[in-house]
């Protein structure tokens, strides 16, 4: 493994409602860089007052040390406009799958991707697409094919290993897949469980939790990356299916993978 690669710390505060001020201090006294901030009715910026209260805040949590490295919220334009505005280069979104299939769905999404690309252009932001398990484009492999077409300053993949691990997808493999296109990475972890009912088939659950004890393995992650030379935003989801131990998990994942990624 190669120490020291440059990479960007970040969580996304979604588990957090509380004023900017209050969570710059929180994030920055666990040791993170920077954040990805829900752009979402209810958070610290709505999206109805974007184009506002979104700079503001770039600059409320950048008193704090702190650099707003992605969003996950709308991809209008107005939303894009103020990305631009506050320096902030990614917007990442998911993608579900719809009732009438895998490849209709891919279809209209690379349609509405050739409308977004000359804005993202324009505005010089990435819409960053990350895979998801269960009835979303799942794995590296599908966002390989959604965004192989596009420039990836435009449009490009946001990698979350633990998604591929919950389908089957190999830590290397997942990162080789998308690397031309690979504009973040996430890191949480999660397990299989089983949940058997009397006289029925075996019912299985996923439920997410600490870095060191899921499927995917972070050190394999953090190998390849280093081998690779990644310096782009690692994002810690900070999704835990025990709700009521968020604070503790996330500050002994953050511990973990700076000791993976050599104390970058």
């Amino acid at each position: 493994m190669t120490s020291g690669t440059k990479v960007t710390f970040t969580v996304f505060t979604k588990p957090w409602k509380t004023p900017l001020a209050e969570l710059g201090r929180f994030v920055k006294g666990l040791g993170f860089d920077g954040v990805e901030l829900p752009v979402r009715p209810g958070y610290q910026v709505e999206p109805e007052r974007v184009a506002r209260d979104l700079p503001a805040a770039a600059r409320a949590l950048a008193d704090r040390g702190l650099r707003i490295a992605s969003i996950a919220g709308p991809t209008d334009e107005p939303t894009i406009a103020a990305c631009a505005e506050a320096g902030i280069p990614i917007i990442r979104i998911c993608e579900a799958v719809d009732a009438d299939g895998y490849l209709a769905t891919e279809a209209r999404l690379r349609a509405k991707y050739d409308v977004l690309a000359p804005l993202l252009e324009k505005h010089g932001v990435t819409l960053g697409i990350q895979n998801h398990c269960d009835q979303f484009v799942p794995h590296a492999l599908g966002l390989r094919r959604l965004v192989e077409r596009y420039d990836p300053r435009c449009v490009a993949a946001v990698l979350d290993p633990a998604h591929c691990a919950l389908d089957g997808e190999g830590e290397q493999m997942a990162i080789d897949i998308v690397w031309s296109h690979l504009a973040m990475v996430n890191l949480k972890n999660a397990v299989w469980r089983r949940a058997d009912k009397p006289g029925a088939a075996a019912d299985w659950h996923h439920e997410w939790v600490a870095g060191r004890e899921g499927l995917c393995s972070w050190p394999a992650v953090a190998a390849e990356l280093n081998r690779r030379g990644y310096a782009g935003p690692l994002c810690l989801t900070a999704e835990y299916s025990d709700e009521d131990a968020v604070d503790r998990l996330i500050a002994d994942d953050i511990a973990f993978a700076k000791q993976l990624f050599g104390g970058a």
